[in-house]
């Protein structure tokens, strides 16, 4: 995958987050009582934990939290097996005894690796580097200056929403394509996606395709055409309606 500079690409400095949703699963207690005295020391993180892995996982997919804390040796069960189920949004921090794990868990792009015993200096390092690349849920994206934050290649960038021309499916990933005709591929899904833009200034016309309602320049009932697009974008039945009913309402930055 080729790397993109789109913008100034920057990790923004913020402060701490609230109410960050955290599951953690490791089949000794004594190790989640420990990440559970953690998150009550550091503060802002919201912990369920469980010992049993599958119900763990059901867990995670089911309520996509914004922190995993998975340990790798689970039994018959492998961590990093686990791991590669989880949601596209969720930021993976491993815990485990065993180092040797620790560049397969990379090549995950977990966030971190804690090597247990691991101290609370080195748990709050780790919860800050995920508070330093994940853009905030309850936020609107332009009160980032218009950006939002999407994984590439093992990085975080940093993409200008005015730099948008339209977002196309592509299996597991989103391809974005840029007003210049550059593209960047991101293993997330579309709706994943759709939660971290502004749902004023975005529509999804159809089960592939994302556009910026500002450059829409024409439309049918069955497609439309985007500014910088060089074909026609179809419009999918089931999303006519709210295509119709969002082109209706004042455009907003927002």
């Amino acid at each position: 995958m080729q790397r993109f500079s789109w913008g100034p690409v920057s990790i923004h400095q913020q402060n701490k987050m609230s109410n960050l949703n955290c599951i953690a699963i490791d089949d000794e207690p004594l190790a989640l009582d420990i990440i559970r005295a953690f998150c009550e020391r550091h503060g802002g993180l919201s912990l369920t934990c469980y010992t049993n892995p599958m119900e763990g996982m059901e867990a995670v997919q089911a309520s996509e939290p914004d922190i995993l804390f998975l340990d790798i040796e689970l039994g018959d069960v492998k961590g990093v097996d686990l791991a590669r189920q989880r949601p596209q949004r969720t930021h993976l921090i491993f815990t485990t005894a065993y180092a040797e794990y620790a560049l397969e868990g990379y090549e995950l792009n977990a966030v971190d690796y804690l090597h247990k015993p691991f101290a609370y200096d080195r748990f709050a390092a780790a919860i800050e580097k995920v508070l330093r690349i994940a853009p905030r849920q309850d936020t609107p994206a332009a009160d980032h200056g218009g950006e939002i934050a999407v994984k590439a290649d093992y990085q975080t960038l940093h993409i200008r929403l005015a730099d948008i021309s339209y977002v196309e499916a592509m299996d597991n990933y989103v391809k974005i394509h840029h007003e210049d005709g550059r593209t960047l591929l991101s293993q997330m899904s579309m709706k994943s996606l759709m939660e971290l833009l502004p749902p004023k200034m975005f529509i999804r016309v159809h089960k592939s395709y994302i556009v910026p309602r500002n450059r829409i320049t024409s439309h049918t009932h069955s497609s439309l055409t985007v500014k910088d697009c060089p074909t026609a974008i179809p419009i999918g039945r089931t999303y006519l309606p709210g295509v119709l009913d969002a082109l209706q309402q004042p455009y907003s930055h927002e």
